[in-house]
Formats: C-alpha cells, sequence, structure tokens
C-alpha cells in the first residue's frame, strides 16, 4: 500500500523560499550552493504560485451564481 504524499502549505513553502533569500543576501555561500539554494526558492516560490491560483479557483467557484456570471456582492450579515 502507498501512503499519500502531503504537500506542504503555503506558509511553509514561503518561509522555506524567505529564508534563503536571507541565506543568499548575507553573501557568505560559496558560488555553487547559492546555486543550489536559488533553485529551491525558484521551486518554492513556484509552490506559492501554485497553491494560490488554486484557491482563485476555488473561491471564483464558490461565488459563481447559478447563470454563470460571478457573484461579486459582499453578504454583510444583515437583512436588506
Amino acid at each position: 500500500m502507498t501512503a499519500k504524499k502531503v504537500a506542504k502549505p503555503f506558509e511553509e513553502h514561503l518561509r522555506e523560499a524567505e529564508a534563503i533569500v536571507r541565506d543568499l543576501e548575507s553573501g557568505a555561500l560559496p558560488l555553487e550552493e547559492s546555486i543550489g539554494k536559488y533553485e529551491k526558492a525558484v521551486a518554492a516560490l513556484r509552490e506559492c504560485h501554485a497553491i494560490l491560483d488554486a484557491a482563485e479557483k476555488r473561491i471564483e467557484v464558490l461565488t459563481r451564481r447559478a447563470d454563470g456570471a460571478l457573484d461579486t456582492r459582499v453578504d454583510d450579515g444583515g437583512e436588506d
């Protein structure tokens, strides 16, 4: 039986990218290590973008009216 891969949350990917940027900005890393870390940061940011894109699509689906148009009204919880 294969275990289901659990994806890291957005915040974890973002923290990873931020930590790498701090390391790179320090200027203390050798070139090859800097390039490797840069590649990891790019991958983490791509994951962030993918997660945000998926969230945006979910929100669009949730706000779509029956006729297919987006419902841009804000429900303030009060009565009309």
